[in-house]
């Protein structure tokens, strides 16, 4: 399969992640981004119905930090990046590859096959085309079947201008076609793409640079914060749920 220029630029930024510290740049390794790491993690394995038995598709799985989270869930996670560099960190933890299995590959890649019981992934989809990335997951998911991603919120202030100020993204290491997501403009993308019961949450006011001292307090903020009318549209990340419509549906329900 021909490799596109945008897909050729995210295994260059896979070789430059993985030659430093990976994790540290997500912002995944200091006391509050564990902290992120394990609420998203979890949330992600509640939301998309993880147990035994399933077999789940994880899209853009990086150096397997959630891998290794959602394997010990008992389902089987086929998880697939684009970067051989960043899947040799991976596959370094030596997860049993009856839990995990690790891809070098596209998820648009017409070898991959197969319906999965659920497609996940964490701060993936905003380097994807999203349209057409969108009705390939669905093309992967058995009927009835959820979604579910983790992504930057476009409404949090710090993230639309790392998002949209050129200069500020290029020091902060993103790529020029990384993009953040509005909740309702990617509801509608969702329906259009044939999914119903959709629910997209505001989530996430913990930031990765917080004191240990105050990640307590300012994760009780924030679960409050979450539940605040306008405000909670604000927080820093996007919970995104949704599940592979019936063929012959003609309205979705959404949250």
């Amino acid at each position: 399969m021909k490799r596109n220029d945008r897909a050729i630029r995210e295994i260059d930024h896979g070789r430059r992640l993985a030659l430093g510290d990976a994790e540290r740049t997500w912002g995944w390794n200091t006391p509050a981004g564990l902290q992120r790491v394990f609420r998203r993690g979890r949330l992600i394995m509640e939301m998309s119905g993880m147990c035994p038995g399933k077999t789940v598709l994880e899209i853009g799985c990086g150096t397997g930090l959630f891998t290794e989270m959602f394997a010990k869930s008992g389902a089987h996670i086929v998880a697939l990046d684009i970067s051989g560099d960043l899947l040799r960190r991976a596959r370094a933890r030596n997860i049993p590859e009856h839990q995990a299995r690790f891809l070098e590959m596209s998820f648009e890649n017409e070898s991959l096959q197969g319906h999965f019981d659920a497609v996940i992934g964490s701060s993936i989809l905003h380097h994807l085309n999203i349209r057409p990335a969108l009705r390939r997951i669905r093309s992967l998911l058995k009927p009835g079947a959820p979604m579910v991603f983790a992504e930057p919120n476009m409404l949090n202030p710090q993230i639309m201008i790392q998002k949209n100020v050129p200069w500020i993204k290029k020091k902060l290491g993103d790529l020029p076609d990384e993009d953040a997501f509005f909740l309702w403009s990617f509801r509608r993308m969702l329906v259009d793409a044939g999914f119903c019961s959709i629910t997209l949450r505001p989530f996430d006011w913990l930031h990765p640079s917080t004191p240990p001292m105050l990640i307590p307090t300012v994760c009780r903020l924030g679960v409050f914060l979450e539940k605040v009318p306008l405000v909670r549209h604000f927080a820093g990340s996007l919970l995104i749920s949704a599940i592979r419509a019936p063929e012959n549906i003609e309205r979705c329900s959404s949250e």
